[in-house]
């Protein structure tokens, strides 16, 4: 696991000064604590931080081939590589490392950009061909590992990081104000876009090129239709279950380091520690945080499923200092994130590194096997009869905003009143607070008028999957946006800000592919959210306590916290003058969202988070920026 960054300029003559290149990699120091590596030729210039986890004496990056024309530098994990490396030794190539980042470089030699067909893992690299000025950059299929470019002055720039690029060309700093109101909408930045407008995040499954001065980004991969596949029987579809996740989680458990779990105790991290204790010889060692309050606690439950499976358990009750967590997180995130289960899983991440390097983790079973609520609300609706499309458009132009806010039924029967795509779209997004509440300011949403709505992108990727089912349908759309955007980023960024590797076996893209293909009764219907999932684990001994349970999966108290702990906090910081007069916010509609939460008469607080989260990120990391390069400035004159 590593941190990667360089530039690349269309001619070898661009000046690339390895002194920045080192910069860049200073900037990601926690993504590798333990190596960094250079490589400057020729108008380019890579660079990586390094995490040792595989061949920990000889991994050492960049990595080339035999004549030293072809160099490498990689984030990730690509865990066939013995297999592929015993394909290249038989065609001629000679090895001089015992790594996995050796394969991509002479993969690369064979095929070039295809070589991303072969590679089964998390990835994201650079591969800078000298003798065609080449640089290709990919990332994995699902978006595990991240990777930001940009292009300024006839040169490519890149890293796992923005702040990497940031540290290389500063002046790339200006935000990207659509951006910004995406996030307002769904709580991150979807990709391709980032906070800053000339910077921009490669998509999963994605490769670009950069050759003679043009840059051309590709699709290599995408999911297969949804719900073609049916197994002749509920035992062939566990037989079938059983075997990919097993081989998933068999090949994640390659490492020269320790390794354990992350384990809340629910469903998908249970699974994965009960396959992980069928196939390790010790202990397997789990890790999970609770909180003193009651509701929030799953640290019962993990502590049940450790003890059926023998594991070596760690767990650690908080009572943290959220202002000063979500200050120091808001400093090192460069976009606003508004998903709070950062805080839970920076805090377990951060206990798992005491003990290991590399920890699985159960995400991406919801978005596998249909297991949020809203999937089950939006298939019912679905099937309920509507008014007719006219009726529907009169009650949202002519009656609902004519209904005093508290209305009973009136924000239920604009829901309603939607197409079915645009009820599911606005049940993950701020549409209905900012109806509600008109938060955003009429200076900052009027300069997008005749512009993209920011949940245009998401109606585009609904209308794009191929499913033969609704629930195919949804499921591909969170898993090409919530899965990338908010998940995978929550994941690597809190388990790297803790040095640690975080490898996710339901996303090993063999067996994503097998469970799109599933047909939609196994996943979800009259027996329950992801039905042969929660079998499975029942076959595997996953205590009934544990599955039969309100889902919460590291969750927060947070509603608790921002009534009791963090009112004055978030008071002082929203409605403060500096705040508003970033011409963001509406003042009036945020003090009325507040009035009516510490009320009591609404539970809106995680739309008071995402603009908490938002000014934090204002204040801590942009103006921290812009101070700390004004300081410099002053120094050099």
């Amino acid at each position: 696991m590593c941190g990667i960054a360089g530039i690349v300029g269309a001619r070898d003559d661009a000046g690339i000064d390895g002194h920045v290149i080192h910069q860049m990699c200073e900037t990601m120091v926690h993504r590798g604590p333990d190596d960094e590596g250079l490589f400057v030729k020729q108008g380019a210039g890579l660079g990586m931080r390094r995490l040792s986890i595989i061949d920990l004496a000889g991994g050492h990056q960049p990595v080339f081939n035999e004549d030293r024309t072809i160099w490498v530098v990689f984030n990730g994990e690509i865990y066939n590589f013995r297999e592929l490396r015993r394909e290249l030794e038989k065609n001629g190539h000679v090895f001089y490392t015992h790594s996995d980042t050796e394969v991509i470089v002479h993969l690369y030699e064979d095929l070039g950009r295809d070589c991303v067909h072969k590679l089964r893992g998390m990835f994201a690299f650079a591969v800078f061909d000298e003798r065609n000025r080449r640089l290709l950059l990919a990332r994995d299929r699902l978006g595990k590992k991240p990777l930001h470019y940009a292009r300024s002055a006839n040169r490519l720039y890149f890293g796992s990081e923005i702040k990497a690029i940031l540290a290389a060309a500063p002046d790339l700093c200006a935000t990207d104000s659509q951006a910004l109101l995406q996030y307002f909408y769904v709580g991150y930045i979807p990709d391709p876009a980032t906070a800053f407008s000339e910077i921009r995040k490669l998509p999963p499954g994605h490769v670009l090129e950069f050759e003679k001065d043009e840059v051309h980004v590709r699709r290599y991969w995408d999911l297969p239709e949804y719900g073609t596949y049916s197994p002749r029987s509920e035992e062939a579809c566990l037989e079938e279950l059983q075997h990919h996740l097993t081989e998933a989680v068999r090949m994640r458990l390659i490492a020269d380091v320790p390794l354990g779990a992350l384990l809340s105790g629910g469903t998908d991290s249970s699974t994965i520690v009960a396959l992980m204790a069928s196939l390790s010889p010790a202990p397997v060692k789990t890790f999970c945080i609770g909180f003193r309050h009651a509701d929030f606690n799953e640290a019962p439950y993990a502590r049940m499923v450790a003890q059926k499976f023998g594991t070596e358990h760690h767990e650690l009750i908080l009572e943290p200092n959220v202002v000063e967590t979500v200050q120091s997180l808001s400093s090192i995130l460069e976009e606003p994130f508004g998903d709070s289960s950062i805080l839970p899983t920076y805090y377990v991440s951060c206990l798992a590194r005491k003990y290991v390097r590399v920890v699985l983790s159960g995400d991406g079973g919801d978005e596998a096997f249909g297991g949020y609520e809203r999937y089950r609300t939006h298939l019912q609706q679905r099937s309920a009869p509507w008014l007719p499309d006219w009726a529907g458009r009169m009650y949202r132009t002519q009656v609902y905003p004519r209904l005093p806010f508290g209305f009973p039924g009136r924000n239920l029967a604009y829901s309603v009143s939607l197409p079915w795509q645009e009820r599911y779209i606005e049940s993950v997004s701020l549409a209905p607070s900012q109806r509600n509440f008109n938060l955003l300011s009429q200076d900052f949403i009027s300069a997008f008028q005749g512009e993209a709505d920011p949940l245009d992108a998401f109606r585009c990727c609904l209308r794009e999957g191929r499913a033969s089912d609704p629930l195919g349908h949804v499921l591909y759309l969170d898993t090409k946006t919530y899965l990338p955007g908010d998940i995978l980023t929550k994941l690597d960024r809190m388990s790297m800000a803790a040095s640690l590797e975080a490898r996710v076996p339901m996303l090993d893209h063999v067996f994503m592919e097998w469970a799109a293909a599933l047909s939609p009764q196994w996943k979800m219907g009259t027996k329950g959210q992801k039905y042969i999932l929660v079998k499975l684990a029942q076959r595997l001994g996953v205590p009934r306590e544990a599955l039969h349970r309100p889902k919460q999966g590291f969750a927060l108290p947070l509603l608790h916290w921002m009534r009791h702990e963090l009112k004055e906090f978030v008071l002082d910081l929203l409605l403060a003058t500096s705040t508003i007069e970033r011409g963001y916010f509406n003042k009036a509609g945020v003090r009325k969202l507040l009035n009516e939460f510490f009320q009591g008469h609404t539970n809106d607080y995680l739309e008071i988070w995402r603009l908490m989260m938002f000014e934090l990120w204002q204040r801590n990391f942009l103006e921290s920026r812009r101070d700390s390069e004004h300081s410099s400035t002053c120094l050099a004159t």
